[in-house]
């Protein structure tokens, strides 16, 4: 498996692992794909990698910008990260959150929000911490991993890209 940064033409295969990735994921309403191609068209989808077996994209990760209330620079949201099914299980998704965080960590980020399973995260050193607030949702799905000292807390922000109707249109996912 080779993990790399997305390149113009890898755009039509992560929409299409991450349609297949979310179809019958009970706690999505299958707009994912829709949120990756708006924060690429609003220049904030940091970091874009592609996981490729035998020359096939079968995974993808991306990281954005996030807001905190306090004013914090430098925090970031995981997500949406996918692999197709039938590469589900494999480490895949693993690797691509491994390689994602070691980049914001070289590029200094101060943090990571993540919005998932709670035991799913925990293995990569995320964590739930009363001191983030993520409006409407449950703090037990609701995880952060600092990447510096810098202190920060608050409510946390994502970028408008996730919060934009499944047409396109602004609205409530």
């Amino acid at each position: 498996m080779i993990i790399r940064p997305e390149s113009p033409t890898d755009i039509p295969a992560i929409r299409d692992v991450t349609i297949a990735a979310f179809r019958d994921h009970p706690h999505s309403d299958q707009t994912e794909h829709l949120i990756v191609d708006r924060l690429r068209q609003a220049g904030a989808l940091s970091i874009s990698l592609v996981a490729v077996v035998d020359d096939e994209i079968v995974g993808h990760i991306a990281f954005s910008p996030v807001e905190l209330s306090d004013g914090s620079k430098g925090w970031f949201g995981l997500g949406p990260v996918s692999v197709v099914p039938q590469y589900q299980g494999r480490g895949i998704g693993g690797a691509l959150i491994r390689q994602g965080l070691d980049m914001l960590r070289d590029q200094g980020a101060a943090g990571c929000v993540v919005m998932g399973d709670p035991d799913l995260y925990r293995k990569f050193e995320f964590r739930n911490d009363p001191r983030f607030v993520l409006k409407d949702c449950a703090p037990q799905y609701f995880l952060v991993q600092p990447l510096s000292s810098r202190q920060a807390s608050g409510t946390v922000n994502y970028n408008a890209a996730f919060y934009a109707g499944g047409d396109g249109q602004d609205g409530v996912a």
